[in-house]
């Protein structure tokens, strides 16, 4: 079968898109172009913010940018550069980046398994009637010195409910989980109505340490790899066969991300 699957490559777009309803719109954190003002003024008003490309995947060129008193600091990969001055850091930015098309998102709190920050991927994708169905949620924990959370940067992959219980308990956890499915279906109703040849997507959603769930992104090519990392296999196999009959298949040889200690996964 022929692959429709189609795709939105820039974040800003897709984020504009979901901006239109007022019930997203609170859970997108303040999104902007990568200029200098924009990076200056953000950062002044919120002390951390994220960079990342406009057209970019898993995890690849993302950066923690912060001010500390009079200190400015970022963080790629596992190392961090520190700056006297806001001038001396965006040099150093703007040379990593290049001519490449950057973000600047208002940097969320997010909740930590042992100090190590953590979000979660909510899949949706359209059913064999057609409809958008949210097929699986796990929980990433990112590597011990990256600030991504993504797999394929080394990061450990929980059961969602196992690990979200151990912040906020059993109730709150299913209302949390029930929650990102509503917010997943939301998000696939409008982008889906804009792009209409999609058929499934990924969200990346964070949890603040108000229990306050945030769209980070929306993948609209994800990779299914995650979900091969838990115990229990149902998510992964209703994700590959939902795929199947809308025409993709996907890779399943996951070697960069880890697996949860027995208890977690």
């Amino acid at each position: 079968m022929k692959n429709n699957q189609g795709s939105v490559a820039s974040k800003l777009n897709k984020t504009q898109v979901l901006l239109h309803d007022q019930e997203l719109a609170k859970h997108i954190p303040i999104t902007r172009r990568f200029t200098h003002s924009q990076l200056f003024d953000m950062l002044g008003h919120y002390g951390m913010v994220y960079l990342k490309p406009d057209k970019g995947a898993r995890g690849i060129g993302v950066m923690r940018v912060e001010k500390r008193g009079r200190v400015y600091c970022y963080q790629s990969g596992i190392q961090t550069f520190t700056f006297r001055t806001f001038q001396g850091m965006f040099h150093s930015l703007r040379n990593r980046i290049g001519g490449r098309q950057y973000l600047v998102q208002k940097g969320i709190h997010v909740l930590r398994h042992h100090g190590r920050p953590f979000d979660f991927r909510v899949m949706i994708q359209k059913n064999p009637s057609r409809q958008w169905e949210p097929t699986g949620t796990v929980a990433r924990v990112a590597h011990p010195h990256k600030a991504v959370t993504n797999g394929s940067q080394g990061g450990t992959i929980y059961s969602a409910v196992n690990l979200m219980k151990a912040h906020a308990g059993k109730k709150k956890t299913a209302e949390l989980l029930q929650k990102m499915n509503r917010i997943a279906n939301l998000t696939a109703d409008r982008i889906g109505r804009e792009f209409p040849k999609l058929n499934e997507m990924g969200l990346d959603i964070a949890v603040d340490r108000n229990l306050t769930p945030w769209i980070l992104e929306v993948n609209s090519r994800p990779d299914p790899c995650p979900f091969t990392k838990l115990d229990n296999k149902d998510a992964i196999k209703k994700i590959v066969a939902y795929a199947k009959g809308y025409g993709r298949n996907f890779c399943l040889e996951c070697t960069k991300s880890k697996r949860a200690p027995k208890g977690f996964r």
